[in-house]
């Protein structure tokens, strides 16, 4: 099979990985960056609720929260992607997705809104020619002058970190 390119001569993400990425993203904010979910991953947005901490879990993993009588796992993407932890704003919320097999919530700063990324518009990640993981991205969605990181939610939590939450 021969890969279409784009006019840069690049070829698109669902090219390089064989997937078709086009549909519609959830965004929100950490910091100034814009993040995308892809839609079909996310169950609700709620606001922030009381966690329960557990013990001898990941730092990144909050506790969990009783969603509707279900113990749901909350992790702080701020703190799983290196940031700094901040206080919950009133914009901060819970995002809760399903994710290899396991529901779980994932506190961000701010939700932004639902866009539609077509699949030309969506490159592979950089190669930033250094250690940096970017196995966490499904690629680099272009919406308007601006672009968002898509998050591949699935490899946010690795299999152990999946397996410790349970």
């Amino acid at each position: 099979m021969t890969a279409v390119m784009t006019p840069t001569g690049q070829a698109t993400a669902e090219q390089v990985k064989g997937r078709q990425l086009g549909g519609k993203y959830l965004t929100f904010f950490l910091e100034k960056e814009e993040y995308g979910l892809m839609i079909l991953k996310v169950q609700e947005i709620i606001g922030v609720i009381p966690i329960t901490p557990v013990p001898r879990v990941p730092d990144f993993i909050l506790g969990i929260i009783n969603l509707r009588g279900k113990v749901v796992p909350v992790m702080d993407l701020r703190i799983r992607f290196g940031m700094p932890q901040r206080e919950a704003t009133q914009e901060t919320c819970i995002i809760v997705v399903q994710s290899a097999g396991t529901q779980m919530g994932v506190l961000v700063d701010r939700v932004s809104e639902v866009l539609d990324i077509a699949d030309g518009d969506i490159e592979e990640t950089p190669d930033f020619a250094t250690a940096v993981n970017t196995d966490f991205l499904l690629g680099i969605g272009k919406a308007g002058s601006g672009v968002k990181l898509l998050l591949d939610i699935d490899h946010v939590l690795e299999r152990e970190d999946a397996d410790a939450m349970r």
